[in-house]
């Protein structure tokens, strides 16, 4: 084998790493943009969540306050 052969395999393979790493960096900044939606996307759902048990917090408070007076009015 040639060293002419060799330089032009080296060559070739040193393309080959640089047209991967680019292609891996693509994908890293499409899996960082994924995990960004992501988060965002967990917290409206947390927020959401969070407001749906406090309106059933004040429904149940009311709820319970409503059976003490009527407990208490039967009681009396």
């Amino acid at each position: 084998m040639n060293g002419a052969g060799l330089e032009e395999r080296v060559a070739r393979i040193e393309g080959i790493l640089s047209q991967m790493d680019k292609r891996l960096n693509h994908v890293e900044t499409e899996i960082a943009g994924l995990r960004d939606e992501l988060r965002g996307e967990i917290e409206g759902l947390r927020a959401e969540l969070r407001t749906k048990a406090d309106k059933w917090e004040i429904r149940i408070w009311f709820l319970l306050i409503l059976l003490l007076m009527t407990v208490y009015q039967f009681l009396r």
